[in-house]
């Protein structure tokens, strides 16, 4: 029985809006190198604009009325997220078409590679190149994530979660509408692309690194922003953008929390060198299945150290030493083709889709 207490919608935590002075600071940070300083006039002119879009609130600066099949459809909407809204669609009916390819998205969870500061690729991108392989051969596309981008090409940005589902589920859009921000300057969001990338895939397969007992930055960035996916909303003129009391109101009055990704296959492959990796492979899976994703079985959930407290510097030479670790990433790959074919061929309709939780969430 949803809870009928008020809503009383809890405010106090912001702190109080920017300066012109504090904005002039960090505007100018990117600046700092003295070959701008030719365009000063320039520079100065584009703060002044930057500087109103935020009194202004300018967060979707171009907009156009959502339309037919949408709840409200004179309500004015981001035409970025229409566009990413189409694209999940098309990918949606193309996962949906049986006559497509067998599709696998290879998530690269390492944020290492040899174009930034390390100079030397990831274990984890050796290993995903070995799975990538097993994926071609069996006749199936692979789509390669490489979450390591983020920390070597310009631009390429994963925006953090706000928490918009704690405030309510349905403010919580499908696709995230908090980005791209224009006003705050949060405008380069790979998240948009990245939606699209997993609603075409009939499978996923996780391959990272364990850091400090946890999964790498760019990927645990990823893994928050996949909340949407998971019960969000796919109708934003539902809560006219981000009108809390309106989210919570619908929540309040009953929400079926939708699975958008639910139907495709897992797998997963950790290692480290130390300590973490079971917890690890484990948080990974749990959340993996949280979404409705199915388990491709126990040889596609691998969890190993490769160079088992040793040196870093020769770590790729201990892998090179670890055949059985190599064919046992190759099992993970040919064992979530194979469930990904079969869920294809014969959907799988779960025991407990007719059974109603009493914790939906």
């Amino acid at each position: 029985m949803p809870d009928q207490t008020p809503i009383r919608i809890r405010k106090g935590q912001a702190p109080k809006p920017i300066t012109r002075a504090e904005f002039h600071a960090l505007f100018n940070v990117r600046f700092y190198d003295p070959a701008f300083e030719v365009e000063r006039a320039a520079i100065d002119r584009l703060e002044a604009i930057a500087w109103k879009a935020i009194q202004d609130g300018r967060k979707a600066p171009l907009t156009q009325a959502a339309g037919r099949g949408f709840a409200d459809p004179t309500y004015q909407i981001s035409v970025q997220w229409l566009d990413t809204r189409k694209r999940l669609k098309a990918a949606q009916k193309h996962w949906q078409d049986p006559s497509t390819p067998t599709r696998v998205l290879l998530i690269c969870g390492s944020a290492r590679n040899d174009g930034t500061c390390p100079g030397e690729i990831s274990k984890t991108w050796r290993l995903t190149e070995m799975a990538q392989q097993v994926v071609q051969s069996l006749g199936a596309e692979a789509d390669v994530l490489d979450l390591s981008l983020v920390t070597s090409e310009y631009g390429r940005t994963i925006q953090p979660c706000k928490g918009c589902v704690s405030s309510a589920m349905p403010l919580c859009h499908w696709p995230c509408t908090c980005y791209p921000n224009h006003a705050l300057n949060q405008a380069d969001d790979w998240m948009a692309e990245i939606y699209e990338r997993w609603v075409a895939a009939h499978a996923v397969i996780v391959l990272t690194p364990t850091y400090w007992y946890q999964s790498p930055s760019p990927l645990k960035l990823m893994m928050d922003r996949m909340v949407c996916a998971d019960g969000g909303n796919p109708d934003p003129t539902t809560t006219h953008g981000k009108r809390v009391a309106e989210a919570k109101l619908i929540e309040q009055q009953g929400w079926d929390y939708p699975k958008h990704l639910a139907g495709r296959a897992f797998g997963v492959v950790v290692h480290g060198d130390v300590a973490g990796v079971e917890s690890h492979r484990r948080n990974l899976v749990d959340w993996l299945a949280w979404m409705g994703l199915i388990d491709a079985g126990a040889a596609a959930t691998l969890d190993r150290y490769v160079g088992y407290y040793e040196p870093y510097f020769d770590s790729h030479n201990a892998l090179d030493r670890d055949k059985a670790v190599q064919e046992e990433v190759r099992n993970v790959a040919r064992a979530v083709v194979g469930t990904a074919k079969k869920l294809r061929a014969a959907p799988l309709d779960p025991a407990d889709r007719p059974l109603r939780s009493p914790r939906p969430k």
